[in-house]
Formats: C-alpha cells, sequence, structure tokens
C-alpha cells in the first residue's frame, strides 16, 4: 500500500514473538489477526491482548500483508500507539502529587485524529491532569494525532477506558463534577466549575450518547448565533477548557501568555 505525501502511518509489529513482547510494552494499540486463520497460537495472543486492554480485531491477510510489507506477519500484527496509554487511576494520582483539584477531559466517540491532537494541545496549555478515550469507536494515540498535539503528547497522560459510562461513576465517587457539552445544557458561563472538574466532549457525528448525557452532573452550551447550530469538537472544547480553567493553578494571573 503506498503512503500518501504527509501521511502518517502507525508503527506495526509483526510475527507471533514480536508482538507477544510488543503486548507488555504499554504502547499496544490493537491486535490485528488474520480472520482466516484459527490457531492455538492466534488464541494465545488474543488472550494476552483481552487481558491486556487491548482491543482485538480480525482483518484480512492482505491488510496483514499491506501493513508488514516483506515481513512474515504470520497471520498476527499489533499497531503501537504514538505514546504509552495510563489509566483512570493514575490520572486522578497526578492531580493528587500536584495537590489540585483533578481536572480532565473525556472524549466520546471522536473520530477525527486532528481533533484529538488540537484537544490534547489545548489541554496541556490549561492544566488538564489527563484525556480518556475509550478503547471502541474512538481514535486512538496515532501518529496522526501526535502531529496535531504538536508535541502536547509527551506531557499529557492518556487513559484508555473500557466504558466511558463507567469512568464518569468513578470519577464521580471520586468528588469529580462531570460536565458534558451539549446544546440543551446551560449557557457555560453561568456555570461554577469550582473543584475537581471533567469535560466530556463527544464525537463528530453523534454528539454526546445518551446514556453519557444521563450521566453527566451537568450539561453545558455554547450559545450561537450564526446559520450552523455546532461547533467543531476541538474548538468547543478550547471554549470550555478555558472557562472552566479560570482561577485553578498557573491560569490566575493569565498563564504563560
Amino acid at each position: 500500500m503506498e503512503q500518501r505525501p504527509g501521511e502518517t502511518r502507525p508503527q506495526v509489529v509483526c510475527g507471533r514473538n514480536a508482538v507477544e513482547e510488543a503486548l507488555a510494552s504499554g504502547r499496544a494499540d490493537q491486535l490485528l489477526l488474520a480472520r482466516e486463520e484459527n490457531s492455538p497460537a492466534l488464541r494465545r495472543l488474543a488472550a494476552l491482548a483481552a487481558a491486556a486492554g487491548v482491543p482485538v480485531k480480525e482483518v484480512t491477510r492482505q491488510k496483514l500483508a499491506s501493513l508488514c510489507g516483506e515481513a512474515n506477519h504470520q497471520g498476527v500484527a499489533l499497531t503501537l500507539a504514538a505514546a504509552p496509554y495510563a489509566t483512570l487511576d493514575d490520572l486522578l494520582a497526578a492531580a493528587k502529587q500536584r495537590g489540585e483539584a483533578p481536572f480532565l477531559v473525556l472524549c466520546d466517540s471522536l473520530e477525527d485524529p486532528h481533533n484529538l491532537g488540537a484537544i490534547l494541545r489545548t489541554a496541556e496549555c490549561v492544566g488538564v491532569h489527563g484525556v480518556v478515550l475509550p478503547k471502541r469507536r474512538s481514535v486512538s494515540l496515532t501518529p496522526a494525532v501526535a502531529k496535531a498535539a504538536s508535541g502536547a503528547l509527551l506531557h499529557m497522560p492518556v487513559a484508555r477506558v473500557a466504558n466511558l459510562a463507567e469512568a464518569v461513576t468513578r470519577l464521580q465517587q471520586a468528588g469529580v463534577w462531570v460536565y458534558g457539552a451539549h446544546m440543551e445544557g446551560e449557557d457555560y458561563r453561568t456555570v461554577d466549575y469550582t473543584g475537581g472538574c471533567a469535560l466530556v466532549i463527544g464525537g463528530e457525528g453523534g454528539g454526546l450518547s445518551r446514556l453519557l448525557r444521563q450521566k453527566c452532573d451537568k450539561l453545558v452550551r455554547l450559545p450561537m448565533c450564526g446559520h450552523v447550530n455546532s461547533l467543531n469538537a476541538s474548538v468547543a472544547a478550547g471554549v470550555l477548557l478555558y472557562r472552566m480553567a479560570e482561577g485553578r493553578p498557573g491560569m490566575e494571573g493569565g498563564g504563560k501568555a
């Protein structure tokens, strides 16, 4: 498969032994198995991936060959994230270590790597302790995301969870108020964001899922007077995050400017 000029492709590990070693690296992103095969060795790798929380996907041998080139893939390949994934507990621990109330971003079904990269960049600028992604139906930490983040991924921990709604519950149990960006919410300028807080940003197509809308402590909206009824996800996140960051450590006097 030819690579277009300027296109970024994921780093791929091919072959059974190499994949098994890479599964323990912390950067395992997705395990790809040849759907035409069902050997004990591949089932074992699938079990190891599941135990490590790594999504497993069946693909054709032609797809594996296009990713691995001349390397012998042996029916399996592993894509690597541009940075190691953290856990939700890691993000909460980072806030505690800094002596600050948690400040997090959760992305619900975000698919555009440029949107995620821009959100990571803004999140790093305003002092967010970490970003949370779902394992499925979401863009992962691809090279395109790292490029769009312009270095922010080096400093911004990203956790990946099996269930975003359960992550919201976990945060609420930890005393974090969860705000969802939605057009039916309150004017974002009238809301008090003091204390631990998390912002949930919906995907480019459907916005926040119904379940997450119900789970959030409060929904907030950005007033609009134009002809379109929504903003780009990363733009909306930027406006809301700067509002939420007002008065937080490092932002009281306007930050670094």
